[in-house]
């Protein structure tokens, strides 16, 4: 068992020196395979929204009204829509929605979650009762109901749609984790020291509660990136999200896409294929990123995967040092 503590301790002093963010990465890739294709595929989107005005062919609004409907080609690698455009060209820039929705909305819903779940915990009592009811009634509603009540209100557009998908999903069921987090860390000793010395409240959330539960709103965000890129593309299917001709992966899917499907297959597989393809690869990075932060394997020997060549040299560093005491 002591043995076992120190190999541990050997481990944390080989990988004290690495940043967080760094350590967080090298261990998504030694362990976790499928998180680090995730990892891969939102940095590609990251590029080719950045870039797009040098990654795409053809502007987005580009028309060759002679090559109407035409299939994948040398020209068109991935064929053209019914007014001529080209489809690369029209899914990269809308990559770049994709990025901005898959980004800000879940930032939104983290920090409003932080703010509404931590308040609550911390707290306690009757502002935690009247949070956590009115929580409650928000998920009694369905949210495609409230996302197309509140777009056909104030109407659809980029800024509209990712205030009114950030705001949702801060006052939706993830509060109540956030809520659990907090009371737990609350009830810890070091808390309780603070108190005892005088400590504000606000000094105690900074210091102490909002490190602790920044893994959890790490994972959060990550989690929540292909959930916000699916409800967009599903408000624009229905048209209620970004307006034509700005280009979105939900709205090349609905309209003409179902109009020319059979004739014109390709205007509906490859806007639907990069759009599995993206929310597939952030799901597996934020099931990485979890299981990398999972605050039950941090600090011991379950927290990295350490092949026999490994194991056996930290095991002899070890009993080196115990022989020459």
């Amino acid at each position: 068992m002591q043995e076992s503590a120190r190999v541990a301790d050997a481990i944390g002093k080989q990988r004290r020196h690495l940043p967080f963010l760094v350590d967080v990465v090298v261990r998504l890739i030694k362990e976790k395979p499928l998180g680090s294709i995730g990892l891969f595929i939102v940095i590609t989107l990251l590029a080719a929204g950045i870039f797009a005005d040098w990654l795409a062919p053809y502007s987005y609004m580009f028309q060759d009204l002679d090559h109407i409907l035409e299939p994948p080609s040398a020209e068109f690698l991935l064929g053209t829509d019914n007014l001529g455009r080209c489809l690369l060209s029209r899914i990269i820039y809308g990559a770049r929605i994709s990025m901005i929705v898959g980004l800000s909305v879940p930032a939104i819903s983290s920090v409003m979650q932080l703010f509404i779940g931590g308040l609550a915990g911390f707290f306690g009592g009757k502002w935690d009762m009247i949070v956590m009811r009115f929580v409650d009634t928000m998920m009694c509603f369905p949210g495609l109901v409230i996302m197309l009540t509140v777009v056909a209100i104030i109407g659809p557009g980029l800024v509209q749609l990712v205030l009114l998908l950030g705001i949702l999903g801060g006052l939706g069921g993830a509060n109540r984790a956030t809520r659990s987090y907090v009371i737990n860390i609350r009830e810890n000793v070091y808390v309780e020291a603070a108190r005892a010395i005088g400590a504000p409240d606000l000094r105690i959330m900074f210091r102490h509660i909002v490190p602790n539960i920044l893994p959890l709103v790490i994972v959060g965000f990550t989690m929540n990136m292909g959930g916000a890129i699916l409800a967009e593309s599903s408000l624009s299917f229905l048209g209620f999200g970004i307006p034509p001709p700005f280009p979105s992966w939900g709205g090349m899917l609905s309209g003409n896409a179902r109009r020319y499907m059979f004739s014109a297959p390709w205007m509906a597989i490859w806007p639907g294929l990069a759009l599995a393809i993206v929310v597939w690869g952030m799901n597996m990075f934020g099931d990485g990123v979890r299981d990398v932060l999972d605050p039950r394997l941090r600090g011991g020997l379950g927290s990295y995967r350490l092949n026999a060549k490994k194991l056996e040299k930290v095991l002899k560093k070890v009993r080196s040092e115990e022989n020459t005491r």
